[in-house]
């Protein structure tokens, strides 16, 4: 390589050195650590082999549509699928999602010609945001049902949504909020019944939740799941962007919602395109990684795995258990727990879990905050801290566990970050009022008043989050919009 190219990466090794660590298990999100060398190298080696290709057409490159008929022949025994099951590899979580509510759409409109009106996707109050996207895109009323405060869903309080209008119906396995399992056993019969489809968000705990014990049943074991979504760029370990799209069903129906979710035309100057998947051309190096990964761990590689996570989840609540005023949110299975403050303790020993987060930060541990959460019925689900376990942070785990009850003895007692005297200043701006947004100059200038300016990986996060939570959803979305924005705006 040249000096001018050995420069370039440097400079790359220098940037990369303010991100939060991708291995070891010492952040817990956004990122799905096996602890396995192997796989990465495997991974990366795989990634290489297929960089030049072009998902666009397996017809050029044959060995992309091998290894997708591997990975999802893989995922189908996985989740329990006959031969009528059918999917595709999408580009992550979000396009899984999406493409499963265009499917909905789809199939609905053929179904209702004369319908007068838009569709209803109905979800949990904690299904993933993807979802509220998808209906923004595809022209779907969005219907959340409202949950308990610790974020279970009653499923006769889904049922009661059902009628004619519903295009599709979502649960998740788990949600990723809580790691609550949805009531899937009970919601997709009840779908069926009335001829709705149903959609099993398994994004987060597909590649998981196959290997972990006494469950009841949430994959195509289910009369009336007619969809799951599950990411191998998460529990799948392999890099990210790769996912897969399940669609079976009675008869025909996997096969004819598969085709719903394509875009086909011959009516332009070029080369027909037929895109079974949102994207035209696509890297078929995340394909080719997952492929690998999934060939080499097999059932008991991911089983493996899993219990190394069980064992991981079994730790982390027992520490939790024994931390005074701090409790896991709810009952969660798989790799996920949301810690809040106990309620139930005096304020002056309760743990506040966004102090919490922050304060682990220096120790060099992340996790994730969560804002608390009205939903439209009144009831709250608390601000929490989400944590994803990963078979890395096994091997830390202890240290893990003493800096998470260090971290509790250090913030006992220390109120939730307040934010009512800058919220209050926004509605006396009038924001909030008729939909009123502040624009680009005014959101930043607020950002900068709650010390959300300057972001990076170790940053204080508590105050942002307060602020979110009491600001009425517009504003505070117009608020992260602009800080996204100048993060990658030119210098």
């Amino acid at each position: 390589m040249s000096s001018r190219g050995n420069d370039v990466l440097d400079r790359l090794r220098r940037l990369r050195a303010d991100d939060a660590p991708t291995h070891g298990g010492r952040v817990l999100s956004y990122v799905y650590d096996s602890g396995l060398a192997e796989l990465d190298e495997l991974a990366d080696a795989a990634a290489r082999l297929a960089r030049p290709l072009n998902g666009l057409d397996p017809t050029v490159f044959p060995s992309i549509a091998a290894m997708e008929r591997d990975v999802i022949g893989f995922a189908r025994r996985m989740l329990r699928g006959g031969r009528s099951v059918v999917g595709s590899v999408t580009s992550g979580g979000t396009e899984s999602c999406l493409l499963a509510v265009k499917t909905a759409r789809e199939l609905w409109r053929a179904k209702h010609p004369d319908a007068v009106g838009r569709p209803r996707l109905v979800a949990p109050a904690t299904a993933h945001a993807a979802f509220q996207k998808a209906a923004l895109l595809f022209d779907l009323d969005y219907d959340p049902v409202p949950c308990a405060p610790d974020g279970s869903v009653d499923p006769a309080d889904m049922i009661a949504r059902f009628g004619p209008d519903v295009a599709l119906v979502v649960v998740s396995a788990p949600a990723y909020p809580t790691g609550l399992l949805d009531p899937v056993g009970a919601v997709a019969p009840a779908a069926a019944d009335r001829g709705i489809p149903c959609h099993v968000d398994a994004c987060f705990g597909g590649f998981v939740l196959p290997w972990w014990p006494k469950l009841p049943d949430w994959d195509f074991r289910v009369r009336g799941v007619t969809s799951i979504s599950a990411d191998l760029h998460k529990f799948g370990y392999a890099p990210k962007g790769v996912s897969v799209l399940l669609h079976g069903g009675r008869g025909r129906q996997g096969r004819l919602g598969r085709r719903a979710q394509f875009f086909a035309t011959t009516r332009w100057a070029g080369y027909p395109v037929v895109n079974p998947t949102l994207l035209g051309s696509r890297s078929a190096s995340p394909l080719a990684a997952g492929w690998a990964i999934s060939q080499h761990l097999g059932d008991s590689g991911y089983a493996e795995l899993t219990a190394a996570i069980r064992r991981t989840a079994t730790a982390v609540r027992r520490s939790v258990d024994g931390i005074r005023g701090l409790v896991v949110l709810g009952d969660p299975v798989g790799p996920a727990i949301a810690v809040v403050a106990d309620e139930s303790a005096p304020e002056a020993e309760r743990v506040d879990p966004h102090r919490l987060a922050d304060a682990l930060v220096g120790r060099g541990w992340k996790i994730q905050h969560q804002p608390g959460f009205t939903q439209s019925d009144g009831v709250r689900i608390p601000h929490s801290a989400h944590l994803t376990l990963t078979p890395a942070l096994e091997r830390g785990i202890d240290e893990f566990t003493g800096a998470l009850a260090t971290a509790s003895d250090e913030v006992r007692g220390t109120p939730p970050a307040d934010a009512r005297a800058l919220a209050a200043a926004m509605r006396a701006l009038g924001y909030g009022e008729g939909g009123r947004v502040p624009g680009p100059q005014a959101a930043w200038v607020l950002l900068r008043l709650a010390g959300a300016a300057k972001v990076s990986a170790d940053a204080p996060l508590a105050t942002l989050m307060a602020l979110i939570e009491r600001l009425p959803a517009p504003v505070a979305e117009a608020l992260l919009s602009e800080l996204l924005a100048r993060l990658s705006d030119p210098r």
